[in-house]
């Protein structure tokens, strides 16, 4: 018996023992800085298992194993890369890529991928200057180097080698002593919060104080990135398109509590959590973040989401959560992570899509005048848009797995995030646990923590209750624990025994949750659900590299479908469950399907240039189809979807009058269309899109598609701020991305010819009614009036008694109203609308 118990504890002390030792590496903050932060584990404490082991292993043998193969030209991870000692240009390229690839390779514990990441790592700890500068001589750019500094930090983490130390500090007082003589800018100054990350880490490594001058020094070098959070100033650097990025905005989002951790203030934590209020009421989308195309590009559903804003958010959130102990955190990161990052890929992670929209209903080539438009950006490619995404996309799914469970100052351990893991690590004074997640979640309700332990250990384990779970439970060994509620974090400080066994119970209802233009998405839990459209794969070219193809997706069912409710809601929604399938992200095979009857809206097709589906029409909406019912499927489960659905019911517009004087922000229910809109002093800014590429920012549209107006009285206080014209649009349908793409009327003060201009727009012709001279001054405010009714129509500038141009029409009779400038940069206040 003796020699049993003697066997199971030896088996249990060796766990993972290189992975244990690593761990005793882990360092929590020293003062001076902020207390009671969690610290990450070692990367290769935590093994996924279940249907999230699958999303690695098919990283393993798609994109992420054949990088190499797919991209080896010496400027992008080619033998002759300058990050390997050639004479290329890998710029941030290579790290992107080792950055996920070390990840990947330390989470499956593969030891090709290991072998992949390695050349990199030993070429760049052995090739330091001795200066203490690292990689390429002759790249001269900050920026690249953070998303090297994670690798190498990752890396350090798994083997404990000794070259990293050393080479991290000799490179951190190289750069505390040159950011005067050469300070950050451009990318650097938009992403320092990642070498401010890495720099506290190594601080707690060392205790090394110029460490914090640094940090320090990094902050006053960067973006004010805290006040832009705060105060929602994305769009207020003008011509400087790095705020307005939304890459960087999510990159960006760890900074305010990053430097909290230094400067422990309400201003720096809040900044964080202003920000994504300012982001998810201005841009929001329902997969969990913001649009952006490249820009920061509104709430409507024709805009999308880039590949490296997914991973950069995911990995701002998962370093929020070590410093802000808030469940929300928790709930977003999940909602992102089983929604926005699998919709990004193809099933099996072959190809990317570098935009993916809320209403993407086909996927094909072409331009949709997005600020940065791209012909294959929404194909699924493995060269897909522009080239970022296809090297930052790897830290997805490993960085989620790394993160899901922190270190606890006081010897614990927290659950940020769930899903089929295993974790083994060391508590209270270095007892080795290991911890057995199993569980289909977020599939499944229910999720078993098993503890594996040699000898009982007293240490506390935190768990996140997530906010959207309707009556949660937590059993411990079978008996309910009291306390539990949704959206706290549970702690359980005990003796822990071996064998000792969790259950905890998260029941998920279907509910709604309202998007843009009054439309819903459909929710269960962290899950949005999306429309099941059948859909055909039409390659369009194939690669060098066997199995790689880019394709087209066309759908072959019908997509323009709108859920009907009643007052308590979907009540008509039934659960189609089947077993847990490999990959749950397949439609077909999805775990859990949602029944509901829906009603097909016929007046709701394609966009003008036929490449996505028209922004959602305003509900509630009326149709007098027959009703059908519709299954929907797990967002990420498709390539190809609609998820923000119109409500069928009464139409409810506003149609007698409206006054906006947008005193506290972006007003609810309008949406821009093209280029870029912003809220500062009270007024509403049209914004500058230097370097730019799309047709979108050609004409700009801001629209209250809520509205209905026939014959009415209409003006707005206007600005124009550069040559070009601005005015306001009325009996307006059908806004889309484009300068004419609508249907109705707009009047202009045209700065650049001096002219009041009259005129209408059907689809994408522009047609001049009426013209009369007018000198329009720049940044003078100008009071522009419009009198409707039936097919008369009068313009008054500033109060004049008679109009200063009338004309007649007849073609369209009633609409929304809204704010427009073409090719100028305008402001705008004081709307104001009432009918006959």
């Amino acid at each position: 018996m003796k020699s049993v118990i003697l066997l199971f504890y030896i088996l249990l002390s060796g766990l993972s023992i290189p992975y244990l030792q690593a761990q005793s590496l882990t360092e929590f903050n020293k003062i001076p800085l902020k207390q009671h932060v969690y610290a990450q584990l070692p990367i290769g404490s935590i093994k996924a298992r279940g249907w999230l082991l699958k999303q690695l292993e098919q990283q393993r043998d798609g994109a992420t194993g054949m990088a190499e193969e797919l991209y080896p030209e010496k400027d992008n991870l080619g033998k002759n890369t300058d990050w390997l000692g050639g004479d290329g240009n890998g710029w941030e390229r290579v790290p992107y890529y080792v950055k996920g690839l070390v990840a990947l390779a330390y989470t499956l514990d593969d030891p090709k991928l290991k072998a992949k990441a390695q050349k990199y790592i030993d070429w760049t700890l052995n090739n330091q200057q001795a200066n203490g500068l690292f990689g390429p001589p002759k790249m001269n750019d900050w920026w690249p180097r953070m998303p090297m500094m994670y690798a190498l930090q990752s890396y350090y983490e798994a083997t404990n080698d000794k070259r990293f130390i050393p080479f991290l500090s000799k490179y951190f007082k190289y750069e505390l002593d040159h950011l005067d003589a050469n300070p950050l800018s451009e990318w650097a100054k938009a992403r320092a919060g990642d070498n401010m990350e890495i720099a506290i880490w190594l601080y707690n490594k060392t205790g090394e104080k110029d460490l914090l001058k640094l940090v320090e020094k990094l902050k006053q070098q960067a973006y004010p990135w805290i006040d832009i959070y705060t105060n929602n100033e994305f769009y207020f650097f003008g011509d400087d398109f790095q705020p307005k990025h939304m890459v960087n905005v999510a990159q960006a989002l760890k900074f305010p509590v990053v430097y909290a951790q230094l400067q422990d203030r309400p201003v720096n934590l809040q900044a964080f959590s202003k920000g994504i209020t300012h982001i998810m009421h201005d841009h929001g989308q329902p997969e969990g973040l913001g649009s952006g195309t490249e820009f920061l590009a509104g709430t409507s559903s024709m805009q999308g989401v880039e590949t490296c804003t997914v991973v950069e958010w995911m990995q701002s959130l998962e370093t929020a959560a070590k410093v802000i102990h808030d469940v929300k955190i928790g709930d977003q990161l999940e909602k992102v992570a089983f929604n926005a990052l699998p919709a990004q890929f193809s099933r099996d992670f072959r190809n990317h899509s570098y935009y993916t929209l809320p209403n993407q209903v086909q996927s094909i080539h072409g331009e949709h005048g997005f600020n940065q438009d791209y012909s294959t950006g929404i194909v699924s490619s493995p060269y897909s848009g522009f080239g970022c995404c296809r090297y930052n996309m790897h830290m997805g799914w490993p960085y989620y797995v790394k993160n899901s469970v922190v270190a606890t100052p006081d010897k614990g351990l927290a659950i940020i995030t769930y899903g089929p893991m295993e974790i083994e690590t060391v508590v209270a004074k270095d007892e080795k646990v290991k911890i057995a997640e199993e569980t289909n979640y977020p599939f499944g309700e229910q999720i078993r923590l098993k503890l594996e332990l040699a000898t009982p250990v007293s240490f506390p384990l935190i768990l996140r209750i997530p906010a959207w779970s309707v009556k949660p439970s937590i059993k411990l060994n079978g008996i309910i624990l009291k306390g539990v509620k949704a959206g706290e974090m549970f702690t359980i400080s005990r003796k822990w025994g071996n064998k000792d066994e969790l259950e905890l119970n998260f029941p998920m209802e279907v509910t709604t949750n309202k998007q843009v233009n009054n439309s819903v998405s459909v929710e269960r839990g962290p899950i949005v659900y999306a429309l099941e459209i059948k859909a055909i794969n039409r390659v369009t070219k194939t690669h060098a590299v066997t199995g790689f193809t880019d394709y087209e997706i066309h759908p072959q069912s019908a997509w323009n479908y709108g859920l009907m409710t009643d007052k308590n809601g979907l009540s008509n929604a039934s659960l189609l469950r089947s077993n847990m399938p490999d990959n749950p992200f397949i439609a077909a095979d999805a775990p859990l399907k949602i029944k509901v009857l829906a009603k097909k809206i016929p007046s709701w097709g394609l966009d003008y240039n036929k490449m996505a589906a028209l922004d959602v029409p305003f509900g509630p909406i009326a149709s007098t189809e027959k009703p059908e019912e519709i299954i929907l499927v797990p967002y990420g489960s498709e390539n190809i979807r609609l998820s923000c659905f119109p409500m069928i019911g009464e139409p409810k517009m506003v149609n007698n009058t409206l006054v906006e004087n947008f005193d506290h922000g972006m007003a609810n229910n309008w949406v821009f269309y093209g280029g870029g809109w912003f809220w500062k002093d009270g007024q509403m800014n049209a914004s500058s899109n230097p370097g730019s590429g799309g047709y979108g920012i050609n004409g700009s549209k801001y629209v209250a598609n809520g509205t209905d107006f026939k014959d009415f009285i209409y003006q707005a206080d206007l600005k124009i701020n550069t040559t070009g014209d601005a005015g306001l649009m009325f009996r307006v349908a059908k806004p889309a991305i484009g300068p004419d793409a609508y249907q109705g009327y707009y009047v202009g003060l045209d700065q650049l010819n001096g002219t009041i201009v009259f005129g209408k727009a059907n689809g994408q012709k522009w047609t001049v009614i009426s013209a009369e001279k007018y000198p329009v001054e720049m940044n003078k405010i100008y009071t522009l009036k419009i009198t409707a009714k039936g097919t008369k129509f009068d313009v008054f500038i500033n109060g004049s008694a008679k109009p200063l141009l009338s004309a007649s029409d007849n073609q369209y009779h009633s609409g929304s109203i809204g704010l427009r400038t073409y090719k100028a940069l305008a402001s705008f206040d004081s709307v104001k609308i009432n009918t006959f």
